[in-house]
């Protein structure tokens, strides 16, 4: 029997990317998933269809994590399709980097409404829905919490919350049987990082140069630890902050 076999996860932000990989190595793993999807219909349609060629259970949900009429759709739609949620991993999330000079409220608001109010919000629509037996809450925050680069301000910030909100909503939510952890990546090679020109840049070559392990990340390194703490297998586990970027910290 597979691990997470007869479990339903919801992904959000999972047409790409990290959110892209945590899906599939979740469906392969037993788990029916949803799909979550802001505006990327067609990568998020491909997921489900690798996931679904593969033998497993997927379908797509569209919705703006930071909107609660979205959220709200986002369970129903999950409900409908596969039952209680036993698994939530909070992926959405948007970044800009910029010096202090350039930052705007607008870049602030950006962030923080996906990032951290998005976060929150698609916790308290899951609530409604998560089995009677508990299950697991996944935040996908950054190492960028812990070694604070120059130009991340808003970002940082943004990831900073999220690691007090999963301290917090452990204690909050332990009696509900709901562990609640963290993941913090470090630098991942994905469609976004490509996009922001991180790939073959002078960051990228200084992160393998001072990362113990001498590698940037893949979406699959993630995605096995998403594994590990959506399963029986991190029981024990509850409001911990995991680094996983090669030791870079």
């Amino acid at each position: 029997m597979k691990k997470l076999e007869n479990k339903v996860a919801v992904i959000t932000g999972a047409s790409k990317g990290i959110g892209a990989g945590i899906a599939k190595s979740l469906a392969a793993a037993g788990a029916s998933v949803v799909v979550n999807y802001a505006s990327a219909k067609a990568g998020a349609d491909k997921v489900v269809e690798e996931i679904v060629s593969n033998g497993g259970k997927a379908i797509a949900v569209q919705g703006d994590v930071s909107k609660a009429a979205d959220i709200s759709r986002l369970f129903e739609e999950t409900t409908k399709a596969f039952g209680a949620v036993d698994i939530l991993v909070n992926n959405a999330g948007v970044y800009k980097f910029g010096a202090i000079e350039e930052i705007s409220a607008e870049d602030f608001h950006n962030q923080f409404d996906t990032n951290v109010l998005g976060l929150l919000l698609t916790t308290q629509g899951a609530l409604k829905s998560f089995n009677a037996d508990g299950g697991s809450i996944i935040n996908i925050g950054s190492v960028v919490s812990n070694i604070a680069p120059v130009g991340s301000s808003i970002y940082t910030a943004t990831k900073g919350a999220v690691d007090a909100i999963t301290h917090v909503l452990s204690k909050e939510l332990g009696p509900k049987k709901i562990r609640v952890n963290s993941i913090n990546p470090g630098m991942v090679e994905t469609e976004g990082t490509h996009t922001a020109g991180f790939i073959g840049s002078d960051f990228q070559a200084e992160t393998e140069r001072t990362a113990p392990l001498g590698r940037i990340g893949q979406p699959e390194d993630i995605a096995l630890v998403a594994v590990f703490l959506a399963s029986e297998e991190s029981r024990w586990l509850t409001g911990e902050t995991l680094l996983a970027g090669g030791g870079v910290r």
